[in-house]
């Protein structure tokens, strides 16, 4: 059986606070919780007016200890942007408040400029380079071995639950190679998603973590009581993805009936792109186009992006949608 989780940016609305965009979070992992959702992942991203999840380990204990029994993790930490010693012991502290329930996403990907390369006090291009050692490190500070010159603690010892992020070939390799479960982010970057799989599987070891490979998919998910309802509410993000396409990032914007075609040919073929890993519509809808991308993919989990002006509606598409999946 399928499992579904949530992937949250913590988006910040145009005439929103951060406060709120906290809250709304909240809401959304207890939410997830009750319609039987496994995980509840919270992206890091930096410098962004438009997402509050920077300090991803804060805002984790926060979504923890709102809920009971989901798993909350990072979907993911950008490990260049840290030491593995401080993520071992982050994470570490959030496997000892709430044991049995703590995931650890690494992305590789820099995506930045030189001013965040100064303000976080790093090389992010050569700590990309650097990545799959730190990746090894990293797991040494968390196993129960005394593999390392120091101990991480809290860390050492953790039963923190390690993933392998990527949209590419190379995170696919890697997490074939180190024996982790695998999650694609399909939902902004679909191009690779078949090879990635194909290598991740055809190439994987069995190690600690996995006897056989293990794979998440991620979609954007947008379920309401009518096809053009959900539609619209999907507008938010896809004006916010045309934004940061153009250049032009900002905060989440309100969202416009008939948003597609109001659009030029170039955001057309933005839009159309990014929503090859998307359901949309009502709960039937979504349901059948869920089941054929885990069909397509063979994936063992699914996890559910997308973002909405209004809160409300995205726990009441989340509400809609499981009720359906998991009928």
């Amino acid at each position: 059986m399928t499992d579904f989780s949530l992937l949250d940016l913590v988006p910040v609305r145009e005439g929103g606070t951060v406060a709120e965009a906290l809250a709304a979070a909240t809401d959304l992992a207890v939410t997830a919780e009750q319609s039987g959702c496994k995980r509840f992942w919270v992206a890091e991203h930096h410098a962004m007016d438009g997402i509050a999840g920077g300090a991803t380990s804060v805002v984790l204990a926060h979504i923890a200890n709102a809920t009971q029994t989901i798993r909350i993790g990072s979907g993911g930490i950008m490990l260049p942007n840290h030491t593995p010693f401080q993520i071992a012991e982050q994470f570490g502290t959030l496997a000892a408040l709430f044991p049995g329930r703590v995931d650890l996403g690494l992305g590789r990907a820099p995506g930045a400029g030189p001013e965040l390369q100064r303000a976080l006090r790093k090389d992010l291009h050569r700590a990309a380079e650097m990545f799959p050692h730190d990746v090894v490190e990293l797991r040494a500070f968390l196993s129960a071995e005394d593999a390392t010159a120091i101990r991480a603690t809290p860390g050492h010892g953790s039963d923190v639950e390690m993933w392998m992020l990527g949209s590419s070939l190379f995170g696919a390799q890697l997490a074939a190679r180190l024996g982790l479960p695998y999650a694609f982010a399909s939902h902004f970057a679909p191009d690779y998603l078949d090879g990635a799989l194909e290598l991740y599987r055809r190439t994987f070891e069995p190690g600690p973590a996995l006897d056989k490979p293990h794979v998440m998919v991620a979609m954007n998910l947008f379920c309401a009581e009518n096809t053009a309802e959900a539609e619209t509410l999907a507008s938010s993000q896809l004006q916010s993805f045309v934004r940061l396409r153009t250049g032009k990032p900002g905060k989440l914007p309100p969202p416009l009936p008939d948003y597609r075609a109001s659009l030029d040919p170039r955001a057309r073929a933005i839009v159309d792109h990014v929503g090859q890993a998307s359901a949309i519509g009502t709960p039937d809808e979504v349901a059948s186009q869920v089941n054929a991308f885990i069909a397509r993919t063979g994936a063992d989990e699914v996890v559910f992006g997308g973002a909405t002006f209004e809160p409300e509606a995205r726990t009441r598409s989340l509400a809609l949608a499981m009720g359906a999946l998991t009928a």
